[in-house]
């Protein structure tokens, strides 16, 4: 069930990145990394839409986060890819190339292998006041260091450096999300006493912020991979760090792990190969929508 709860969630995630990613394209580069990018956002009914279908995707995650360790549900979440590459292409009623089927079968058999072969166990609840939090800041300070490293790059390797960044705060979210519902048991009061729900919403914004300005800077092809690459492997990171979380550590088991999530970045990075249109700075932002 947890793995069916998962799998919707990534279900939504995708068409939630399909729509913001269209509606978000529109906007002038000028106003990449600035909250005034989201108050034009607000006002386009198709993100809207988008964003309503990735609150979907991320209660549903959450749901499937209270009930399975982080290194288990990350993965799944993953393949939010599969179902954007998919619904991009019936919306634009194209065909799936042979590369792009590739690309969709490795992804989804990396994740497949690492859950099978690793079997991500034995989670810990985690105090506010732990020092293993300080993993989820430096995270945070690695985003902030790939976003003023793409600030003078390329749009399509600011894009890919913003959605890397972006990736990463969502991985951060999930593992903030998942200390909350742990400490759900101590009360609402205790959880509102403590620094976790604030950060959430922090990292919440200024996540959503740094991939809505990837989506502005090229096609969703270019953005999106870095982002569904680089949320899982920090998440698994951070239940490994934070939550205590095993993994299968035989050399057969780790070896499969290794192979497994090399097939998910890998499936990915040839996802985000597909051909794409480059956005030039004087493209004017479509007034309709």
């Amino acid at each position: 069930m947890i793995f069916a709860i998962a799998l919707a969630a990534a279900g939504f995630l995708g068409l939630g990145f399909v729509a913001q990613q269209h509606a978000a394209y529109r906007e002038p580069l000028g106003r990449m990394l600035h909250p005034s990018l989201l108050l034009d956002l607000v006002r386009r009914p198709l993100w809207l839409g988008g964003l309503a279908a990735m609150l979907c995707g991320q209660i549903l995650g959450a749901v499937a986060l209270s009930g399975a360790d982080v290194a288990k549900v990350e993965p799944l979440l993953a393949t939010n890819l599969v179902f954007a590459l998919v619904i991009g292409r019936i919306v634009c009623k194209e065909y799936l190339s042979w590369n792009e089927w590739l690309g969709g079968v490795l992804a989804s058999g990396g994740v497949a292998m690492f859950l099978v072969l690793g079997r991500p166990h034995g989670e810990l609840p985690v105090e506010p006041t732990s020092a293993r939090w300080l993993a989820a800041g430096a995270v945070a300070l690695v985003a902030v260091v790939l976003v003023r490293a793409g600030w003078g790059s390329s749009l399509q390797v600011k894009a890919m450096l913003l959605a890397s960044a972006a990736g990463m705060l969502f991985g951060v979210q999930d593992a903030l999300t998942r200390g909350l519902l742990l400490r759900l048991e101590h009360g609402l009061s205790a959880i509102a006493a403590s620094w976790q729900p604030y950060a959430l919403v922090i990292v919440a914004i200024c996540g959503l912020l740094l991939a809505q300005s990837a989506f502005d800077a090229a096609p969703l092809r270019v953005s999106l991979p870095a982002a569904t690459a680089a949320e899982p492997l920090t998440g698994i990171a951070l239940g490994v760090v934070v939550f205590s979380e095993r993994l299968r550590l035989s050399a057969g088991a780790l070896a499969g792990e290794i192979t497994g999530l090399a097939m998910m970045v890998g499936g990915i990075v040839i996802l985000g190969r597909s051909p794409y249109l480059v956005k030039r700075a004087n493209d004017a932002p479509d007034p309709e929508t």
